[in-house]
């Protein structure tokens, strides 16, 4: 069994279940990441790995942080033993810093999960923030939006999100127009 189907199989585990909203967002975000995998060469895999798991961390049973990112990227480590550039992907992924230093765990993050830059992390913010919870293509402000909404004014990750969102929004302008579409 290939590395994509292996992270699509996780992801379908750990959400389809218990958070079906999740799973329907994770899916759609792996069908992008799988649009634009072209653009990161020999990173493609794990791009796509990541992209399917990206949100494994909500699974009630992995929650530990209350971060997504963390507690999915830990889990993918220390249980499933993900392929490393995988599992900073999806600490990392759509400007996770912001929200670990909002939380206090700016350090934890950086010191097990080394950020990766450039196009492959541009690419995998782009899946995600180009996807819609249901997981339907939608525009980069319409889904920050959402999340805000989703959260409320005040709230740690809408504040964290709002906070991001320049770094977000250039991150996934970048891919457009790597990707000829822009």
């Amino acid at each position: 069994m290939d590395q994509v189907e292996r992270a699509r199989d996780l992801a379908r585990l750990l959400l389809a279940e218990p958070i079906p909203r999740r799973w329907f967002h994770s899916q759609g975000v792996g069908r992008k990441a799988e649009s634009v995998a072209h653009l990161v060469g020999e990173d493609a895999e794990a791009l796509v790995c990541a992209a399917w798991l990206h949100d494994v961390g909500y699974s009630p049973d992995l929650v530990k942080t209350g971060m997504h990112q963390l507690d999915g990227a830990r889990y993918l480590r220390d249980v499933a033993d993900a392929d490393e550039l995988v599992c900073r992907l999806v600490a990392h992924h759509s400007c996770s810093i912001i929200e670990a230093r909002n939380r206090g765990l700016l350090d934890q993050l950086e010191d097990e999960f080394p950020a990766v830059g450039g196009v492959a992390s541009d690419a995998i913010t782009y899946a995600d923030m180009t996807t819609s919870p249901v997981g339907k293509p939608v525009d980069v402000e319409d889904r920050l939006a959402e999340i805000i909404a989703r959260y409320g004014d005040g709230d740690l990750v809408a504040e964290s999100i709002r906070e991001a969102s320049p770094r977000i929004i250039a991150s996934v302008r970048a891919i457009v127009t790597l990707n000829g579409a822009g």
